[in-house]
């Protein structure tokens, strides 16, 4: 497990730099494809640029990580028991004692008050 471990802290250093990098970037302006300048990533200047390189590769690392760690998860696989330590258990009623009723009294209704309609 200290391999799994190790992948796992590492994937979260890549994933917060990650997140930095892409922070520290100047914004386009342009979201959901809509302008942009054309000094942007599409342009020779802009694909060359520091942060747009170390964003590439740390997505590239990102993405190989989490394969590798799929792949680490799985070799080790379970058993293929189904953990019943939580299984609820039906436990027997305790019998009730019989419900008695108290004898209803009859007490006549409240009149009900008239309310004027011409108000």
């Amino acid at each position: 497990m200290g391999l799994f471990h190790f992948l796992i802290v590492v994937q979260g250093i890549i994933a917060a730099s990650l997140v930095g990098i892409i922070l520290m970037q100047r914004s386009e302006g342009g979201g959901l494809g809509m302008g942009g300048s054309p000094s942007g990533l599409m342009s020779a200047r802009g694909a060359a640029d520091f942060l747009t390189r170390t964003t590439t590769i740390l997505a590239t690392l990102f993405i190989l990580l989490s394969i590798s760690l799929a792949f680490v998860a799985a070799k080790k696989g379970n058993s293929g028991e189904i953990d019943n330590s939580l299984q609820r258990t039906e436990v027997p009623a305790a019998p009730t004692a019989p419900v008695t009723t108290a004898p209803a009294t009859a007490t006549p209704a409240a009149p009900a008050t008239e309310v004027p309609l011409d108000k």
